[in-house]
């Protein structure tokens, strides 16, 4: 090898903390570039994307400076706080990438030349693809001229349709793994997948692959998105997203039975080509059998003991657990089997049994109703010879299609709701409607799928069905309707729809009846009738349910006595249910039992947090947990543990956006980040802890005025101490992210204010440009005009910026032209210039003020360069006596003196800063402009910050999930920050 170079680190030196090795190797043959550890590639035809760790720092300069052979440009960028390097390689390059010992390598080569087609036989590689499928010598060749293929992308409707063209038809293969859907082609092409966008909703990104005999392309795209193969010509199209409809024909994979050791089976018309590839995500080969045109799949994921048949709308992908997997095709029949035999099922188990052990479950007598008496029943064989019996009449009955009956697969429906095997339930319901979907007008279908989505807890699924026409008058549905708007917190239409099912109650067994009965206990409970809870809560009582459901009640019945006073009996029950090893049950009642003894004081609120924050564990994914988190967000807040409060209200994150204390908790982290930023509640921390804490958060901050204003008080403080640049920093996130039109033109000019009170007129200049638009009233035209022409004089443009103020007649204005005549050094007229913007300022006494002093200063020393003695002799007669109250004496009496009286030297004189005094001075007024932009709300600005903190705010009705509980506050120190009023405590 002729170079071996680091390009990380300089020889001689010690890595630092965050170095990256980075070596480049280059041969006659071959260039090796090593990335190190933690670095992920992306090739998109000829850009190779190469992303290093976010801690790495590597120094890439070699690449810019010479770069290797096989790559013609380099772009170093920035992209989510890591770096990357972007190379473009050269039309004649090919390259592979891998790991070794944990570190990532490219290897960079000649494409090799393409085969002579005039040569008279084939190189060994084609000779023995050609014997394994023969076929393909007889195929016109599918790549275009130069064996690019390049990938279109159209979008619309929901969709994302790709187009793959090639020269004449080329086999494929469409099929989903895990996160990705995989396209992959019989050929070896050079896929560019360049012009495929990266982000949309249906694939975030892609990533294209060549092997000897094929190439593919890795598409990472949601969960659940639907994907559809199609073939027009030598074109294919794959299509993403909108839940395409059905197609036809579909690939089945059953069982050979033509003898030997057992094997699989597929009829794959005008497969072409079996292929071993490799998932680099995984790590594994995957077997793919292509196939060409029109399109056809095995759209369901089938497992087997030792291979799985993947999803696919294209084609045959198999995903194998053993190594001696073997997959053969002749003609168009697949076949999957090994040496010694695939481990299948016994022929036996899918055959009925001689007689079945009960008659098939029949349906009851109200549609939403459950049997539970007789649809479970297993008879003298048990559940499997049950199950095994009515799962095969059903496939034998599916075999029919639509134009065949439903019996028996609504008794296997029947037998799993009985069972509460509910997701295996739903998913024979879901088959039916897809092959009969007549079934979706049947009351009884709609009533068996919503109570096995109620099971498995599919809330708003299971709401369609029970809320379908065909059983809006049904009773026993109106109770399930009854029960899902209880999960949901709707407790008005938990009343009206336990009212309509009354004359269903008692058809249901204990168990429902007492989770019916909950509900609408729970439901009165939030509407604060504490009778009809009491009478529900003893329906709910009545049968005798199991000890699950009658510990449920008792927790109802505790928070029942808790609204209505009784906290000592309720505080009993509630630490009595705690001890159950249920934790859905104990952890709301140790919730509730914290705190009442917070309320009663006997426990203090650090202990109450203590014991909140252990809960937080215990339970999770439910309204308990975001119960929990609202009550202990809000014990932090009255203790000012601001921060601590944010991370925990925001840790529940998003995850159950339906649920009524989701939007609560939501509303309660909203309301706590706008009082510490509107009300002024942050004004009694630091600067900069405020401005750190704004940062942390700041995805809270609201839009519009508000969002806004937080802005501008929280710039106003920062602007204060001094901390300029991140105040910069606020106002630019503000105008690339937020703002547009004359709001972004108007946060953009203080922007560029700050700047120039930074001494950064360039950057000053540029936030004016960016943010131009037509539509601004004059005044914030004119003050922008003001910004500009500021930039330009500290540019030393002092020509541009006279022509900005040429219709600008305002005491800024004319401040500013006095201004440029300064920097032009015409004293005379600066003399006179700032000595008129005084006025009879020598008049009133008191202090100058630093504007002041500045104009005052600087006027003299014009009239001492331009040797007026009698302007600078009424200077000193009139202002002579400010001189001792003024910030900069010294400068002052040197300025007002002058060299010719002999009193002071050139030495002396040249000392004078008048440019300071007078920036200083126009600093000084920028800092008053912005906390006047800003000022602090009358609540805060009603108190000061050393006054006890408010009691919490609570709600006069009872929650929809627990009482409230009030928490005593603990006194402020005469040190400690205002804090934001606590939210109302969680339902």
């Amino acid at each position: 090898m002729a170079i071996v170079a680091s390009v990380a680190t300089p020889i001689g030196a010690a890595p630092t903390a965050a170095s990256q090795a980075v070596r480049v190797g280059e041969a006659s043959d071959f260039t090796r570039l090593d990335f190190g550890p933690g670095v992920s590639t992306r090739r998109e035809g000829a850009v190779l994307t190469v992303t290093f760790p976010a801690a790495a720092r590597p120094d890439l300069s070699r690449f810019r400076t010479s770069p290797p052979r096989w790559i013609e440009a380099v772009r170093i960028a920035q992209a989510g706080g890591r770096t990357q390097l972007v190379l473009t390689l050269s039309k004649d390059a090919d390259m592979k990438s891998g790991v070794a010992d944990g570190s990532v390598w490219v290897n960079l080569t000649s494409r090799p030349e393409p085969a002579d087609p005039a040569a008279e036989s084939p190189a060994p590689e084609q000779a023995s693809l050609v014997e394994a499928a023969p076929e393909l010598a007889e195929r016109p060749d599918p790549l275009p001229k130069g064996g690019v293929v390049k990938a279109n992308i159209a979008l619309g409707q929901g969709q994302a349709v790709l187009t793959f063209p090639f020269a004449n038809p080329a086999g494929a293969a469409v099929f989903r793994r895990g996160g990705a859907i995989w396209v992959v082609f019989d050929v070896p092409a050079s896929l560019d997948i360049s012009t495929l966008p990266r982000g949309l909703r249906q694939m975030t990104s892609a990533e294209a692959y060549q092997g000897p005999d094929y190439a593919a392309v890795r598409i990472e795209a949601p969960p659940g998105t639907p994907f559809r193969a199609d073939s027009s010509g030598a074109d294919w199209t794959v299509t993403l997203g909108r839940a395409p409809s059905p197609q036809t024909p579909l690939v089945r994979v059953v069982r050979d039975e033509a003898g030997g050791p057992a094997a699989l089976k597929s009829a794959v018309a005008g497969a072409t080509r079996i292929i071993r590839l490799e998932d680099p995500v995984v790590g594994d080969r995957m077997t793919v059998v292509t196939a060409l045109g029109p399109a056809k799949g095995a759209p369901l994921k089938r497992q087997f003991a030792q291979v799985t048949v993947l999803p696919s709308s294209q084609g045959l992908a198999l995903e194998s657990f053993v190594p001696d997997l073997a997959v053969t095709h002749d003609g168009d029949i697949v076949r999957i089997g090994r040496p010694e035999g695939l481990a299948l099922s016994p022929l036996s188990v899918g055959s009925a049994p001689e007689d079945a052990s009960l008659d098939a479950p029949r349906p009851a007598i109200m549609p939403a109703l459950i049997d539970q008496v007789n649809w479970p029943q297993t008879g003298p064989k048990g559940f499997l010879d049950r199950y095994n019996t009515l799962i095969a009449a059903a496939a034998d009955e599916a075999q029919k299609g639509r134009e065949g009956p439903t019996a028996s697969r609504f008794a296997l429906a029947r037998f799993l709701v009985g069972s509460e095997l509910s997701f295996e339930a739903i998913g024979v319901l879901n088959d039916l409607a897809r092959v009969s979907p007549e079934v979706l007008e049947s009351a009884e279908f709609r009533g068996l799928r919503g109570i096995a989505r109620v099971m498995a807890r599919r809330y708003a699924e299971a709401d369609t069905d029970f809320s379908a026409p065909i059983l809006a008058s049904d009773p026993s549905a109106a109770l399930w309707r009854a029960y899902i708007a209880a999960q949901l917190g709707q407790w008005t239409e938990v009343r009206n729809a336990f009212s309509a099912g009354a004359e269903a109650f008692n058809q249901f067994s204990p168990e429902w009846k007492s989770r019916f009965a909950r509900a609408e206990g729970q439901a009165a409970l939030a509407q604060g009738d504490f009778e009809g809870a009491d009478k529900a809560i003893r329906l709910a009582l009545e049968d005798r349910a199991n000890s699950t459901e009658t510990l449920s009640v008792r927790l109802l019945q505790a928070r029942l006595l808790e609204a209505q006073g009784a906290k000592d009996r309720a505080v009993r029950i509630y630490q009595a249910v705690a001890t159950a090893p249920l934790e859905w049950l104990a952890t709301p009642a140790a919730l509730h039992a914290a705190r009442i003894r917070l309320d009663s004081g006997r426990i203090n609120i650090n202990q109450a947090a203590e014991e909140l924050n252990a809960l937080r564990y215990r339970w999770r994914g439910d309204g308990t947990e975001m119960e929990i988190i609202r009550t202990l967000g809000g014990l932090y807040l009255d203790q000012g543990r601001y921060r601590e409060a944010l991370e925990t209200l925001r840790s529940a994150g998003r995850a159950l956006p339906d649920l009524p204390e989701a939007v609560q908790l939501q509303a309660d982290l909203n309301q706590a980040f706008r009082s510490l930023y509107m009300d002024g509640v942050a004004d009694g921390l630091q600067p900069i802890q405020a401005l750190a804490l704004f940062l942390d958060f700041k995805d809270l901050t609201p839009l519009g005025a508000d969002g806004d204003m937080m802005v501008r008080r929280l710039v106003g403080r920062l602007v204060k101490v001094d901390l300029l640049e991140q105040a910069a920093e606020l106002l630019k996130y503000q105008t690339e992210n937020r703002l547009d039109g004359a709001p972004k033109a108007q946060v953009a000019t203080d922007l560029a204010v700050i700047y120039l009170m930074d001494r950064k007129p360039e950057q000053a200049l540029q936030a004016i440009n960016d943010s131009r638009t037509t539509l601004l009233p004059p005044a914030m035209q004119m003050e922008r005009r003001r910004v500009e022409a500021r930039a330009l004089i500290a540019l030393n443009r002092p020509g541009d910026a006279i022509e900005l103020l040429e219709a600008d007649r305002t005491p800024e204005g004319e401040e500013l032209r006095n201004e440029i005549t300064w920097r032009q050094k015409n004293w005379p007229l600066a003399a006179a210039a700032f000595e008129r913007s005084l006025g009879d300022r020598w008049r009133r006494p008191g202090a100058l003020t630093a504007d002041e002093e500045g104009k005052l200063l600087r006027a003299g020393i014009a009239y001492s360069l331009s040797g007026d003695d009698g302007g600078l002799t009424r200077l000193r007669t009139r202002y002579g006596d400010f001189i001792d109250q003024a910030r900069n004496p010294d400068a002052l009496r040197v300025g007002l003196t002058g060299m010719e009286s002999g009193e002071v030297g050139a030495a002396d004189f040249s000392k004078v800063t008048a440019d300071n005094e007078a920036f200083t001075g126009w600093v000084d007024k920028m800092r008053t402009r912005f906390a006047k932009a800003a000022p602090a709300p009358a609540a805060a600005a009603a108190g000061s910050a050393s006054r006890a903190p408010a009691p919490p705010t609570r709600p006069t009705t009872p929650a929809p999930r627990s009482t409230t509980a009030a928490a005593p506050s603990a006194p402020a120190s005469p040190s400690a920050p205002p804090r934001p009023p606590t939210p109302s405590r969680p339902a």
